[in-house]
């Protein structure tokens, strides 16, 4: 007899079957139980496969097209051992599985639980306990064939896919639609046609952001997942066996160039993903995903305390700091109450900085005293210095780039790879890894540095072929010895802030931010587009790790300054303009803004984030974003070009008596109507382009 095991843990109903063979099969993920599945017959449910693996001089066993199903070993394989334990954070599933007949490779799937999380983790180890070398091209993190399944309405007018689009300057544009809308339409109980989501390179979210939700609107299931890996990720969607399959990996052979050699007695680890399933929509999955995000992420103060930083780049110095810039700023940031000063790029070139980035030596010609004289000052005003990095790159103008020899760098074809005028540093190579660090405790011990922002601003592409099975393994291992390095930088200096900055948000991704405490949102310079951007953030990581900028120009209006200090009220604050410059209107609104940002900041890093009317886009007439802690709203409302009324849904209020005070500007036009019945604000603003904050207390 087969035999099922039913698990219900933190809200999840996961079911599996063994079979007399001892096949594994994954009937079901989910937020409600379906028992449904045990009644098909046997040749349906052997299609609901665990895992797919699939190796170099193997057939694929299905008509697949360009889908990772029907994957051999990933077949043949038996269950050898099925543990379920507890550790420190949750219940721990692991299936143990074995090619006996042909490979000899053991595969583990792992699945990790977090005590009150409706969250997994999962992950896919595959070892070498055979004889003969085996070639990987495709290994799953996470695979599951059965969503769909729940309902009667059919699958192409029930089922909605939920993509977080991201671009430079456009980052968190969530997109909603139905299957048939991308494409992938009901045409038989499977099709070659899949939707296929992938970043290759080493910006993890230059496209999208690596998560997404996938929405059974006939039920209100759905599930939400993200990749956690700092280079190529890829996903897939499609039909197998009447339902829809999802597969979460990392990088593939056929999406990046990506092939590992396994020789005996070796293993290989996937990238780690998280799932969670949930009934209730979007707004149900990011809740999941939020505690789930804080529950992995590097304990520090950073996110317990959410201090103000002043950074001088953006709509400010742009790149050109000097010691006689900086002091009328650093003098201004002190006064509006910041407790953070980073001074941005260029500080350690004469003139263009761009292509000779590599030294990190400060210009005697912009700091005359040195830069420490500079860093003093900012002590002096009671705030922490910080300095601008980019030490994953050296410019292709930088000495020090001519004097090391090529295994420092990517390379392909037997040359260096450049991009955008700079070389991709190899961190697998431990002689980069010690430069690394002589900057870092350079900055730190002898300049006396709180605060690194850490950016990135290329794309090292598929990968290197140094001491590499290909192109994409040697950019994997490149991408975990980073983390290595990084979490070493950690340890050594656990009060240090670095925050993770990718051209802006071009890399969103929970590798870097499990281990990050900050992370910067956009590099958008119109505080209009801004406001979107801001407003959707909370969706891909933390509000207590998203930085925003708030950078009010120099003749700036009172709304302009009001938009700008909102944009960032309920995230983290990355307070930039020329604050030195701007009237004393605009910077009594700043002070304003900041010291009531205190009174609540405790909040925003325990509070959960939500969305009133849906995910913000840059084309919305109105914007909305909130935080929700108890019975306590904190609820920014923008209008940008819509008509002078909006109405957001607040259905915890239904019934109930609310509390209402505009908390930011204090004297700001503003009026609201409470639908009590209906749990429902209507809030009027009379000029377009203004935004207001509210706070709401549920009686």
């Amino acid at each position: 007899m087969s035999q099922n095991i039913k698990i219900l843990e933190n809200g999840i109903h996961l079911q599996f079957e063994v079979t007399n063979e001892r096949d594994v099969r994954f009937l079901h993920f989910g937020a409600k139980p379906y028992n449904e599945v045990e009644l098909w017959d046997d040749k349906r449910r052997s299609k609901l496969r665990l895992v797919e693996v699939h190796v170099s001089g193997e057939n694929h066993d299905d008509h697949h097209g360009p889908k990772h199903t029907g994957t051999l070993p990933g077949k043949r394989l038996k269950l050898t051992e099925f543990e379920d334990s507890r550790n420190a954070i949750g219940r721990k599933l692991v299936f143990h599985q074995r090619d006996e007949e042909v490979t000899g490779l053991v595969i583990r799937s792992h699945f990790q639980l977090y005590d009150g999380i409706p969250v997994i983790r999962a992950w896919t180890e595959v070892e070498n306990s055979g004889e003969e070398a085996v070639g990987l091209e495709y290994v799953s993190s996470f695979a599951y064939t059965g969503f769909s399944k729940e309902g009667v309405a059919e699958r192409d007018r029930k089922i909605k896919l939920h993509i977080p689009h991201n671009t430079w300057y456009g980052e968190a544009q969530w997109q909603s639609n139905t299957l048939p809308e991308l494409g992938l339409n009901t045409v038989n109980e499977f099709s070659m046609k899949r939707l296929s989501y992938s970043n290759t390179g080493t910006w993890s979210s230059s496209q999208y952001a690596p998560m997404a939700f996938m929405e059974n609107t006939e039920t209100g299931d759905g599930l939400i997942w993200q990749i956690e890996h700092n280079g190529s990720w890829h996903y897939e969607i499609s039909d197998m066996t009447e339902v829809l399959y999802l597969q979460l990996s990392g990088p593939t052979e056929n999406e990046h160039h990506w092939w590992k050699q396994l020789m005996p007695g070796d293993m290989f680890s996937t990238v780690t993903v998280a799932v969670s399933a949930v009934a209730g929509g979007l707004q149900k999955g990011i809740d999941a995903m939020t505690l789930y995000r804080r529950e992995i992420r590097r304990a520090n103060s950073d996110n317990e305390k959410l201090p103000v930083i002043f950074n001088d780049y953006m709509n400010c110095l742009f790149g050109d700091p000097t010691t006689e810039k900086l002091i009328p700023l650093i003098d201004a940031a002190a006064e509006v109450g910041c407790e953070y000063y980073c001074i941005d790029c260029g500080w350690y070139s004469d003139g263009y900085w761009w292509d000779g980035v590599g030294e990190w030596l400060p210009s005697e010609q912009r700091f005359p005293g040195g830069i420490t004289e500079v860093l003093d000052y900012i002590r002096n005003q009671g705030m922490v210095p910080g300095l601008w990095l980019e030490l994953e790159v050296m410019g292709v103008e930088c000495k020090k780039a001519s004097e090391v020899p090529d295994d420092w760098f990517f390379i392909r074809h037997g040359k260096r790879v450049i991009d955008h005028s700079r070389y991709q540093l190899d961190y697998r190579n431990p002689e980069v890894r010690a430069y690394a660090n002589r900057v870092i405790d350079r900055l730190v011990q002898e300049y006396g540095v709180g605060y690194i922002k850490m950016d990135y601003n290329i794309n090292g592409g598929i990968g290197t072929e140094l001491q590499a099975d290909s192109f994409g393994d040697g950019l994997l291992e490149h991408n975990r010895a980073y983390l290595s390095w990084m979490d070493g930088v950690f340890a050594r200096y656990p009060e240090l802030v670095i925050e993770n900055c990718g051209s802006g948000g071009m890399r969103l991704d929970y590798a870097m931010l499990s281990r990050h405490s900050i992370q910067s949102s956009s590099d958008q310079t119109d505080y209009l587009k801004n406001a979107a951007i801001a407003a959707a953030s909370a969706s891909l990581v933390t509000p207590e790790q998203c930085a925003v900028w708030s950078y009010p120009l120099r003749d700036a209006v009172r709304e302009e300054v009001v938009m700008n200090m909102i944009n960032s009220l309920l995230l983290r604050i990355h307070q930039s303009g020329h604050l030195a410059e701007i009237s004393p209107e605009g910077l009594a609104y700043v002070k304003e803004g900041i010291t009531y940002y205190k009174s609540i900041r405790e909040h925003i890093a325990t509070g959960l984030p939500f969305w009133p009317n849906g995910m913000p886009r840059l084309e919305d007439p109105w914007l909305s974003y909130g935080i929700r802690e108890d019975n306590r709203l904190f609820l920014a409302v923008w209008r940008m070009d819509g008509e002078p009324v909006n109405t957001f849904p607040l259905p915890e209020g239904i019934g109930r008596d609310v509390d209402i005070k505009l908390a930011y500007p204090s004297n700001g036009e503003v009026d609201w109507y409470w639908n009590r019945s209906a749990g429902s604000l209507s809030v009027s603003i009379p000029c377009r382009r203004a935004a207001r904050l509210l706070e709401i207390t549920l009686l």
